[in-house]
């Protein structure tokens, strides 16, 4: 059990995401694909809950808006494949918490350092209301909020998770995730 809550956990060093906004973000998408396909290669690892087209391309929809969490969302996914990196707040290398303050920061909008804070950065919305950007947060066993991700859709979302060790979708509606999870918020 302790193995599987440290795969999964988020940690947070309170380090100031590097660099800050203005850096140049790697292309997580092949040259070529165009926007709205985030990664035309099949999923990888079992069970990530990627959502995937029958050809095995990851179908990722545009953003809706304008909205800090739409910017964000759009942002994060350009950084599908950075490696985790425990305390990591880069395109280096993130955790859970450094992906979000960097990709709402790139945008715009500051948002603290560790999830227990991000978790009361915006307003509370209800699961049936999540829209793409709004954060979702988890608890991967210290009975508080200790994971964060961006909403995808109603049923996806990207985040930096330690499992298989990159920035990635997932299916927050899987068992896993949905045993754990706490609410959304909206940043407006």
């Amino acid at each position: 059990m302790m193995a599987a809550l440290a795969a999964a956990g988020c940690a947070s060093s309170g380090a100031v995401p590097k660099p800050f906004p203005g850096a140049k973000t790697p292309a997580a998408r092949p040259a070529g694909t165009p926007p709205g396909i985030a990664d035309p290669s099949p999923p990888t690892g079992a069970g990530d809950g990627a959502a995937a087209s029958p050809n095995g391309a990851i179908i990722v929809p545009p953003p809706l808006d304008s909205t800090p969490g739409s910017l964000a969302l759009a942002t994060a996914l350009d950084l599908r494949g950075v490696p985790y990196r425990n305390g990591g707040s880069d395109p280096s290398g993130f955790d859970c918490s450094g992906l979000v303050q960097w990709v709402f920061a790139r945008n715009g909008r500051a948002l603290p350092r560790e999830v227990r804070e991000q978790f009361h950065v915006g307003r509370e919305i209800d699961t049936a209301d999540v829209r793409p950007g709004d954060l979702l947060f988890f608890d991967t066993g210290s009975n508080s909020a200790s994971h964060v991700g961006i909403a995808l859709d109603h049923e996806t979302f990207v985040h930096a998770p330690r499992t298989n060790g990159v920035v990635r979708i997932e299916r927050y509606t899987s068992s896993y995730w949905s045993r754990r999870y706490l609410g959304a918020r909206r940043v407006e």
